[in-house]
């Protein structure tokens, strides 16, 4: 009795077929994120003088901007500083992810 011609080849494609799966790139993940700290994302806000300041008005805005305008900084360094460890973390993912991808196609 004849077998159709399929399933003499079946068994040549089968090892081809689950090595074009395995080649396969895994799903992509996505790269690491960091949530800024809540004074960085709240906005200066600076004391203004009133109508008619007097001197002590301008001694007490005067120190009163000032540690607003550290506190402004302070928020700004950790701005910059999360910015720049969430930037290393994505460099370095993205370095891991790029040495685990096997190619797409087997070179046979």
């Amino acid at each position: 009795m004849l077998k159709p011609r399929w399933t003499r080849i079946v068994w040549l494609a089968l090892p081809g077929m689950t090595a074009s799966c395995a080649a396969s790139l895994p799903p992509s993940a996505e790269p690491p994120r960091l949530t800024l700290p809540r004074a960085a994302s709240t906005p200066c806000v600076l004391v203004r003088l009133p109508e008619a300041p007097t001197q002590a008005d301008l001694e007490v805005a005067y120190v009163e901007r000032g540690a607003s305008l550290v506190a402004c900084e302070n928020a700004r360094a950790a701005a910059v500083e999360t910015l720049t460890a969430e930037r290393a973390l994505q460099d370095r993912w993205r370095r891991e992810t790029a040495a685990r991808r096997r190619p797409a196609i087997w070179p046979w």
